[in-house]
């Protein structure tokens, strides 16, 4: 796989339908192990929940999940689907639920669990990780901020910007699309800027 997608970083979020209150955690992790200790973790910070349910997927097909407790298929599937639909591996994601009282039916836990995973996501954001190319491209000041738009409207990210008699953007190029980027570069600038490729990289970079 040239590129696939990840938490961005760690998420929290919280929320309460009819007085149970959910906890969503969401980590990046790169291991079945690492996945485990999270969940272990959280069990162990929230020992005093009625439930702790949790869901990992893995990059090579791994996933496995739990519904703790909760009715069969209403908390650690419709959790996993989140991620699926997302596109987002290497991940787990535990929801905390404090029962306030009042039954949700299996309708309300499903729909309660997805929210809770996905909005955990939400505050973590998506990282896309992919092969770069470490790109500087040598430009005038009054070409610094044209050429600087047109990395990001390449899919490229802005790494810098280092001043001096003249302005080098330092930016990450999808490796794929270097040679269109520096051919627009060049033809934006009339000839006058040149991309240059000084290295290469395979990074996570946040993209939502």
């Amino acid at each position: 796989m040239s590129e696939y997608f990840i938490p961005a970083g760690p998420g929290e979020a919280e929320f309460t339908e009819k007085r149970s209150r959910f906890l969503g955690h969401i980590r990046h992790v790169d291991s079945e192990e690492e996945a485990k200790a999270f969940v272990n973790q959280i069990k162990k910070e929230h020992y005093d929940a009625r439930h702790n349910c949790w869901c990992y997927l893995l990059r090579g097909g791994v996933e496995r999940y739990s519904d703790d407790g909760e009715p069969q298929g209403t908390a650690g599937i419709p959790m996993l689907e989140v991620f699926r639909r997302e596109g987002v591996t290497d991940m787990v994601c535990v929801v905390t639920r404090y029962f306030g009282g009042v039954l949700l039916g299996a309708g309300g836990l499903l729909r309660a669990y997805t929210k809770s995973a996905k909005d955990a996501l939400d505050a973590a954001g998506i990282a896309v990780v992919r092969p770069w190319v470490e790109a500087e491209v040598p430009c005038s000041y009054a070409m610094a901020e044209r050429l600087k738009n047109e990395v990001a409207a390449l899919g490229g990210q802005v790494a810098g910007m280092d001043y001096a008699a003249g302005v080098t953007i330092r930016a990450l190029v999808p490796q794929e699309g270097f040679e269109a980027f520096k051919a627009r570069i060049f033809d934006v600038s009339n000839g006058s800027v040149t991309a240059l490729a000084v290295g290469e990289t395979h990074r996570a970079v946040k993209i939502k």
